[in-house]
């Protein structure tokens, strides 16, 4: 029998004892976070954080006499290990694909493009999910990343793809199956839809975007697909309805709009729900934005990008709130929007109107969504065009949410 790998015990040199952060700069800021994206930035002084950044090392949290903590430069390696740990196997018998695959799962974060904002954790446990073939459902808001990082995710392990969105489906029996046609020459025949080629492709990456805005029947034709115990598609337009297996290896990634606030979605399935292992997407606070939108567009002013940021941002904090005056937030796409109008030459006040206002009603005069948002730009436009619609008073209640 196989002695029981402990991944806890094994990390080479107990690097889980470790507090060892990286320095990321975000505009003129440099933050500090560990191996799981937990930000350290304000026990740090901001000389050290700095002068870690500028000769490209880590900072390891050490202890000194009388238990006074302090922080220590190391070289990055030091970093590195915590991130891509080597797992010793010499001394238990561990089979030797399973080690290979634990150091590419714990080393795969170097994979994840920098364009994706998505902590640590959650990128390792997708990609682990994936290369043990579990069907991933990848959940959030709007506009927050889901699809880049499913997608990300199918670069990353460089397998046969194929992409269905669902949401855009309009016959469902159509895009999973296949159709009946007749030809003169050939009589009434049948051909298989793309997605019974996806799944007959050993060790492909299905995914299946915009799950929650698929016809029912989909969802229905879906779930023996997906079902562990089964794995299967029956064609039933086909002669003799074959029954066609889902190959060795593949993997189905999806993504979800789930909330009240998505009115064209629909509840989905508990059945087909529990077909599924979950990845929630995070929803970026004002600086790990603005770190998004400065690695995007590095030659936009950073202080329109940070106001971008920080308009954001107080959108989603105002629409959490019980009592907030927005039903929803500005989304990360729309904060990309933004900030791709002001590379192109727009003003701030330009790219909201386009982008931002059209989004919220203006139902309520004075009262409405879109007057409320009008007030949060015009805070970052300094342009001296306001024309003071708005009294200070009005403003300064909008402060607690940014």
């Amino acid at each position: 029998m196989r002695e029981k790998f402990d991944f806890n015990k094994k990390r080479k040199n107990n690097n889980m004892n470790k507090i060892v952060v990286k320095m990321e700069k975000s505009g003129n800021r440099y933050n500090a976070y560990d191996i799981d994206g937990n930000k350290y930035t304000s026990e740090i002084g901001t000389s050290t954080r700095k002068g870690a950044y500028e000769k490209g090392m880590a900072l390891e949290k050490r202890e000194g006499k009388g238990g006074r903590t302090y922080w220590w430069k190391v070289p990055m390696s030091e970093f590195e290990a915590t991130t891509a740990p080597v797992f010793d196997t010499s001394s238990i018998d561990v089979p030797e694909d399973h080690a290979e695959m634990l150091n590419f799962i714990h080393s795969s974060y170097k994979l994840k493009p920098a364009g994706l904002v998505m902590k640590e954790l959650k990128w390792k446990y997708l990609v682990r999910s994936a290369v043990r073939g579990k069907n991933i459902l990848m959940t959030g808001p709007a506009g927050c990343g889901k699809t880049m990082a499913a997608k990300s995710l199918v670069n990353s392990l460089d397998r046969p793809d194929f992409y269905f969105n669902l949401g855009a489906t309009q016959d469902p029996r159509s895009s999973l199956i296949g159709n009946t046609h007749f030809d003169k020459k050939k009589g009434t025949y049948f051909s298989e839809s793309l997605f019974v080629k996806a799944i007959r492709t050993p060790n492909s990456v299905i995914l299946l975007d915009e799950l929650s805005r698929a016809h029912p029947d989909a969802w229905n034709i879906l779930m023996t697909v997906l079902d562990n115990g089964q794995r299967y598609l029956r064609l039933d337009e086909a002669d003799g309805c074959e029954t066609v297996e889902v190959a060795e290896g593949v993997t189905f990634v999806a993504t979800a709009n789930i909330g009240n606030e998505y009115t064209s979605t629909r509840v989905m399935d508990k059945a087909l729900m529990d077909r599924f292992i979950i990845v929630e997407m995070d929803v970026l606070n004002d600086d790990e934005e603005f770190g998004l939108l400065t690695y995007m567009f590095p030659h936009v002013d950073p202080d329109l990008l940070k106001s971008i940021s920080e308009i954001a941002h107080t959108t989603r904090m105002e629409s959490k709130n019980e009592n907030g005056k927005l039903s929803s937030g500005v989304s990360t796409r729309t904060s990309v929007e933004m900030a791709g109008l002001m590379y192109d030459g727009f003003g701030l006040d330009e790219a909201a109107e386009v982008t931002v206002y059209p989004q919220f009603m203006d139902d309520g005069g004075m009262d409405s969504e879109r007057t409320f948002i009008k007030q949060l730009v015009q805070k970052y436009i300094s342009d001296g065009s306001s024309d003071d619609l708005f009294n200070e008073e009005e403003i300064e209640d909008m402060d607690y949410a940014s």
